[in-house]
C-alpha cells in the first residue's frame, strides 16, 4: 500500500519554484488517489477535505509574522496551531511526515513528527546559507569590502551548520542535485535520494511565440533579490551597448527588493512584475535567450520552463541549472558578465544556431515529466515508513534535542538560531 503522507511545505500559494514543486506534488497525489494531508500557510485558517484522497489544512500567519520576501512570511507564533495540527495528524494517521526546510511550518512539522514518533522526510530546496551570506553582504554595503566579505562568509558558514543540524533530524533527505547529494550524505549521515523537477510541456510550449520584430529579446524570470545576482543584467546591458549596434531588449519577469534598482539603471528593459499561466508561457516563448545569473538556485524551475517554450538558457556554473543545460547545445554555462555577453552575441549572429538551440531546448524539456519524479518520491516515503521501527529511536532523539531548544519543551517560540537563519532566506 502507498504511504499515507502528511506534507508541510514552507511555500505553497506563493509564486516561486518551491511552491510550484509543492503544488505539483499535491496534484500528483490527487490524480493518483494517494492519501495526502497538506498543511500550508494561506490567507485564512481552514480545514478542507478536497476529496477522498486529499485533505488540506491552511493556517493563517499572524501579526508577529515578518516578511522574507514580498509574498513569503515567517510567523514566530505559528506554534499556536500546534494542537489543531496535531489533531489533524492523529485523525489522518500518517506513515511519514515530509517537510521542505526549517521554516515556521517545517519546524512545527518536525516537532510533531518527533512527538508522534512518525518518520521524518526532509527535502532541501533552498541554499539558505548562500542566501544568508549574499543578503547580509547587500545589507552591509556601507562597510569596507574586507569587513563586509568576512561578515558574509561567517554568516554563510554558521547558516550552513545550523541547516545541516536541522536536516540531521530526518530519517531520509531529498535533494535536487548531485552536489547537494554528496554534501548532505556526508554531513548528515542520512540516506539521500533525488527530488528533481518536472515541467508542464503542454502549458510551456513554443506555440506561444508571437514576436517577429527583429529585436533580440533577452529575458529573466524569478525573484528580484540580491541572492539571484540580478544586477548582472545591467552589466550585460552595458556590455551589449558597447559591443553591437543591433537592437535588443530585456524582459524582466518577477518582483522583489531589486526591482526598483533595475528599473532605474536599465535602459532597454521592460519590467512586467509577476506573470503566471499562459501569460508567463508567452513571455518565455517570446524570449530569444533566458539569462539566469543566480548562483544559489538548487535546481532552477524557470530555466526548464523556458526550455519547454523553446528558449535556450544561459546559466552560471554554480548551482542546479547547469545539470540540465548542455553548453553550446541547448544553452550556455558561464561564469561572468562577459560570458553572458558572448552567449547573446553567438545567437544574434547565427540564426541557424539559434534555431537549432531552440529545438534542442524543447527536446530536453520534453524528457522531464513530473510523474517519474513523484513516483520515486513515493518509493522513498514507503522506504522511510518501512524502516521506521529500526531507525526511529536514534533519529527522534536527535530531533528531540533540537526541538527542545527551539520551543523550550512547551510549544513556545524560541531558539533564535533557526528562526534567524530562516529569516535570511
Amino acid at each position: 500500500m502507498p504511504a499515507r503522507v502528511a506534507f508541510f511545505p514552507d511555500s505553497y500559494l506563493e509564486v516561486n519554484g518551491v511552491a510550484r514543486t509543492c503544488r505539483a506534488l499535491t496534484a500528483h497525489a490527487r490524480a493518483r488517489r494517494l492519501l495526502l494531508l497538506c498543511v500550508h500557510a494561506g490567507p485564512a485558517t481552514r480545514h478542507h477535505h478536497e476529496d477522498e484522497a486529499l485533505t488540506t489544512l491552511q493556517l493563517r500567519r499572524g501579526r508577529l509574522s515578518f516578511g522574507l520576501e514580498r509574498d513569503l512570511r515567517f510567523d514566530l507564533r505559528l506554534w499556536r496551531y500546534r494542537g489543531e495540527v496535531a489533531a489533524a495528524l492523529e485523525a489522518f494517521r500518517p506513515d511519514v511526515i515530509h517537510i521542505t526546510g526549517p521554516s515556521d511550518l517545517g519546524q512545527l512539522g518536525a516537532f510533531l513528527a518527533h512527538r508522534m514518533r512518525v518518520p521524518l522526510v526532509a527535502s532541501w530546496h533552498t541554499n539558505l546559507h548562500d542566501f544568508a551570506a549574499r543578503r547580509l553582504s547587500a545589507l552591509a554595503g556601507w562597510l569596507p569590502v574586507r569587513a563586509r566579505d568576512g561578515l558574509a562568509s561567517t554568516a554563510g558558514r554558521q547558516s550552513l551548520r545550523l541547516t545541516l543540524d536541522f536536516y540531521k533530524t530526518a530519517a531520509v533527505v531529498l535533494t535536487p542535485n548531485g552536489e547537494l547529494e554528496s554534501l548532505l550524505r556526508a554531513a548528515t549521515g542520512r540516506p539521500v535520494y533525488p527530488l528533481l523537477r518536472g515541467v508542464d510541456t503542454a502549458l510551456f510550449a513554443p506555440h506561444h511565440r508571437t514576436t517577429a520584430c527583429g529585436v533580440f529579446r533577452i529575458g529573466y524570470v524569478g525573484r528580484l533579490s540580491p541572492e539571484k545576482s540580478v544586477r548582472l543584467l545591467a552589466d550585460v546591458e552595458d556590455l551589449l551597448d558597447a559591443a553591437t549596434p543591433r537592437p535588443f531588449s530585456f524582459t524582466i519577469v518577477g518582483d522583489g527588493s531589486e526591482r526598483a534598482w533595475l528599473e532605474r539603471h536599465m535602459r532597454h528593459a521592460e519590467s512586467t512584475g509577476v506573470l503566471m499561466g499562459a501569460d508567463l508561457a508567452r513571455a518565455y516563448a517570446d524570449m530569444d535567450l533566458l539569462m539566469f545569473p543566480s548562483r544559489t538556485d538548487t535546481f532552477g524551475n524557470v530555466v526548464q520552463e523556458a526550455m519547454a517554450c523553446g528558449t535556450p538558457a544561459a546559466v552560471t556554473a554554480d548551482g542546479g541549472p547547469k545539470y540540465f543545460v548542455d553548453d553550446g547545445v541547448n544553452g550556455f554555462v558561464t561564469d561572468s558578465a562577459g560570458g553572458f555577453l558572448n552567449a547573446v552575441l553567438a545567437l544574434m549572429g547565427d540564426p541557424d544556431k539559434a534555431t537549432a538551440m531552440r529545438s534542442a531546448a524543447r527536446a530536453r524539456a520534453l524528457a522531464a515529466s513530473w510523474d517519474p519524479v513523484f513516483e520515486q518520491v513515493w518509493d522513498v516515503y514507503r522506504m522511510a515508513a518501512t524502516g521506521a521501527a529500526a531507525s526511529a529511536p536514534a533519529e527522534l532523539s536527535a530531533l528531540a534535542r533540537l526541538v527542545t531548544g527551539l520551543v523550550g519543551g512547551r510549544g513556545r517560540t524560541g531558539g533564535a538560531p533557526i528562526h534567524v537563519q530562516s529569516a535570511l532566506r
